[in-house]
């Protein structure tokens, strides 16, 4: 990748961190713990590897990208206006009444969201579905999924990935945001996940496991599992949950509250200052 290139992304997910801040702030209520472990990952999707057209959300040909961890809908909502699907401004509407964007993503209500998520794990076996239906109408497009770890708890996602390797669903790739923190806790105390990366091997997946904040791995894994035929791939990413705002890293408490004002301007000096 080009250093022009590189920088543009870390810039793009800086702006995009700044929105999470401001728009739950704004909103008083949101997830900002998870959606800023996987900005770094969604701004890839978005601004480097996937076929999508704002001017046109329905297009045939499109990627499609499904948040299974729909909480995190900041994270996605902020992706998708900066890429122009909607106008920046909606995001300061943030879960009010009768506004375009709520709490977890309305594919019926938003442009760009393909998946109405929320209950863990739907998220992923719709995007099995959808990978499927791409195949027998033999298009090139390729289906995304965004997991977190805890969803990695629900067994409607073990279910899922069976189906996709014996579907052998090439076209589909999912990535794990892995931060090792839930709302409850920490994973291994609430309900141990690992060996993760043995268990979507043994169920037949091409796995790659990666720093999910390096532009570079990101990039690489995305490749990767591009060019891999015959098995779905999961891209397993370490992350910190509340990447970028220092109270908030690795800090359980921080999965689903509001920061105060105080808080708000300590996190998006740190994050770079207020973007227009």
């Amino acid at each position: 990748m080009k250093e022009k290139d590189l920088e543009r992304l870390k810039k793009i997910a800086a702006e995009i961190r700044q929105d999470i801040i401001q728009s739950i702030h704004k909103a008083g209520s949101g997830h900002p713990g998870g959606s800023l472990s996987a900005a770094d990952i969604v701004t890839a999707l978005y601004f480097y590897k996937m076929k999508v057209e704002p001017e046109n959300p329905k297009w045939e040909e499109r990627d499609r990208f499904i948040l299974s961890k729909g909480h995190a809908a900041p994270v996605l909502y902020a992706a998708l206006a900066r890429k122009g699907f909607f106008p920046r401004e909606e995001l300061f509407k943030l879960r009010k009444l009768n506004a375009m964007l709520q709490g977890h993503p309305d594919m019926k209500g938003t442009p760009g969201v393909e998946m109405s998520t929320g209950s863990l794990g739907q998220g992923f076996s719709a995007s099995i579905g959808m990978g499927l239906a791409l195949k027998l109408d033999k298009r090139e497009s390729r289906i995304y999924v965004l997991l977190g770890d805890g969803e990695m708890q629900e067994g409607i996602v073990w279910e899922a990935g069976m189906a996709a390797a014996h579907y052998q669903l090439d076209n589909l790739t999912a990535i794990l945001d892995y931060n090792g923190l839930q709302i409850d806790g920490k994973n291994d105390d609430v309900m141990r996940i690992q060996p993760i990366a043995q268990k979507w091997e043994s169920f037949g997946w091409n796995v790659l496991e990666i720093d999910g904040h390096c532009f570079e791995e990101i990039i690489e894994a995305l490749e990767q599992a591009e060019k891999t035929k015959g098995r779905p791939t999961m891209i397993i990413a370490k992350t910190i949950k509340g990447k970028g705002v220092s109270f908030m890293e690795n800090a359980p408490d921080w999965h689903g509250k509001a920061p105060n004002d105080e808080e708000t301007q300590i996190a998006l000096r740190e994050l770079g200052g207020v973007q227009g």
